[in-house]
């Protein structure tokens, strides 16, 4: 009797602590997220936040995701919710979530949190939003140290700038997100990256971290060399005053194939992956490294091994 007590008493022990788990966290929104238990079930609505969860191996509480998210191949298998900004709610109803992960920008979350469904806004644009991002993710979903994998991803792209010859320091880059077109700034974390890389951003901190240019600002800044993915480089050479700026003109083209592409646009675990791109790019093509073809032929066929 006295043990079959003990066992009882334990059991409900456990129940309460269980019972009793809850969290509030600020997500990026700056609006508390209460959850009353560890999430379980949870649907991603942008490529990056997939990418981390699974990165923290907990890929098996994801029941949905954003029709963008493509990495690792096992999140290709569960069912897509359309994306940030053309969200199918009754999909995302159906899937009984215990979480929505999405940026801040997602036009999910206010109909979503009225569903009784909660919602943690995240949106990382910079290395130190990655890290912090990570580290939030990482105490929602219980895993310790969450911060290895920012260890991981920081030495990951110390080691690529110090694979670079100071030959290719101070290289004027533009590097080009969407042919909005939308570059990257120095403020982004892949002009944090650029910076680390030893390059010079054409897109100063000042016009913020994605900002849509007049195309004439390309013209006249006449980049060294030009980082572009493969989806929004047909018809590079048919741009206005293009054809006369340096980069074009010399085949300092780096054209990023779609699977690339993606990976670099992507603020998650794969940062290194992209610094280790970038820096290829800047080792074969900047001026100082081995003189490339400069037929305007070659600009439109892929020089470097693209989607956001």
């Amino acid at each position: 009797m006295k043990r079959w007590l003990t066992l009882l008493l334990a059991g409900c022990s456990l129940w309460a602590s269980a019972s009793a788990w809850s969290l509030t966290l600020p997500d990026d929104r700056g609006r508390p997220v209460t959850l009353a238990r560890t999430p379980q079930r949870i649907v991603s609505l942008l490529p990056s936040l997939t990418e981390m969860v699974c990165q923290l191996d907990q890929c098996q509480r994801l029941v949905g995701v954003d029709r963008y998210s493509n990495w690792p191949e096992s999140v290709k298998q569960l069912p897509r919710v359309g994306g940030g900004l053309d969200p199918n709610i009754e999909a995302i109803v159906a899937l009984r979530p215990d979480l929505v992960l999405a940026a801040t920008s997602s036009r999910a979350a206010e109909r979503l949190v009225a569903l009784g469904i909660p919602v943690l806004a995240l949106e990382p644009k910079t290395h130190a939003d990655v890290q912090r991002v990570l580290g939030k993710i990482g105490q929602v979903l219980g895993v310790t140290d969450a911060q290895k994998i920012w260890r991981q991803i920081d030495a990951g792209v110390s080691a690529a700038a110090q694979s670079l010859p100071a030959s290719v320091r101070q290289v004027r880059v533009y590097f080009e997100v969407n042919r909005g077109p939308y570059g990257a700034g120095e403020s982004s974390f892949i002009g944090e990256t650029l910076a680390r890389l030893g390059a010079k951003n054409i897109l100063p901190a000042s016009l913020g971290p994605f900002p849509k240019l007049n195309p004439e600002y390309i013209v006249r800044a006449n980049p060294d060399l030009i980082m572009i993915g493969e989806r929004n480089a047909e018809g590079l050479l048919q741009r206005p005053g293009w054809q006369g700026i340096r980069a074009v003109r010399e085949g300092r083209v780096c054209i990023f194939p779609v699977a690339e592409s993606d990976l670099l646009v992507r603020p998650g675990p794969r940062m290194a992956e992209g610094a280790r791109l970038m820096a290829r790019c800047l080792a074969e093509k900047a001026p100082g490294a081995a003189k490339p073809d400069p037929s305007p032929a070659k600009v439109s066929a892929r020089t470097a091994g693209g989607k956001a």
